[in-house]
């Protein structure tokens, strides 16, 4: 009985200790998101970037995104925001993730290598006045800044989602959405965050007599 007790009361310490660290980690979320609703020139970078955005696509130009491991799924969720629908039933924007061709994507990384894998399909599908976005937490993915430097030489606007520092994109894009962390899921949730709400603006913005 003495033993049973024992193993009880170390069940709910643990249970007690494991949601003191949910807490934690939830806090810590809110914390990083304050910081952004507390910083003036971070939000005004995201307002025009959803102008940018916009407008590119009132011009008939069409908006890529690219990114590695949890920032590709980002990538592929924002696009799809753009390219299905967000709130409203409204006609698809031209707009994709640069990874989710798998067989675009393995060859070029077999025969040229993973860092052009998205500079090679940025030179051949990008035009002038399109908008690349690269969300990267560090800010320092080879193949992100490739495909930025291309992009650059096109004529396309370039958006870079990161973390605090910015890396070295911060120095090749138009406009540095740079999350105040460096803490990579907290950042990431940062950047899904803030993409909802310029998806959310595009919309609204290009969409405004259409039902939700």
């Amino acid at each position: 009985m003495e033993i049973y007790f024992r193993i009880k009361l170390k069940h709910v310490f643990l249970a007690i200790t494991m949601q003191q660290e949910i807490k934690n980690i939830i806090q810590s979320s809110v914390d990083t998101k304050q910081q952004i609703l507390a910083d003036p020139l971070l939000l005004g970078t995201i307002e025009r970037v959803t102008e940018v955005i916009a407008e590119a696509f009132a011009r008939g130009n069409k908006v890529l995104f690219c990114g590695n491991g949890g920032s590709a799924a980002d990538a592929q969720h924002l696009a799809a925001e753009f390219s299905g629908r967000f709130y409203t039933d409204r006609d698809p924007l031209p707009s994709e993730a640069l990874h989710c061709n798998t067989s675009y994507l393995t060859a070029v990384a077999n025969d040229y290598g993973y860092d052009v894998v998205y500079s090679r399909i940025v030179k051949g599908t990008g035009r002038p006045g399109d908008v690349l976005v690269g969300l990267s937490t560090s800010g320092n993915s080879v193949n992100i800044i490739k495909a930025l430097e291309e992009a650059r030489k096109i004529g396309m606007i370039c958006v870079v989602f990161s973390g605090k520092t910015g890396g070295k994109m911060k120095d090749l894009c138009d406009y540095l959405v740079n999350v105040p962390s460096t803490d990579t899921p907290r950042i990431q949730e940062s950047h899904i965050m803030i993409g909802h709400i310029i998806c959310q603006l595009v919309e609204q913005n290009l969409f405004k007599n259409t039902a939700l």
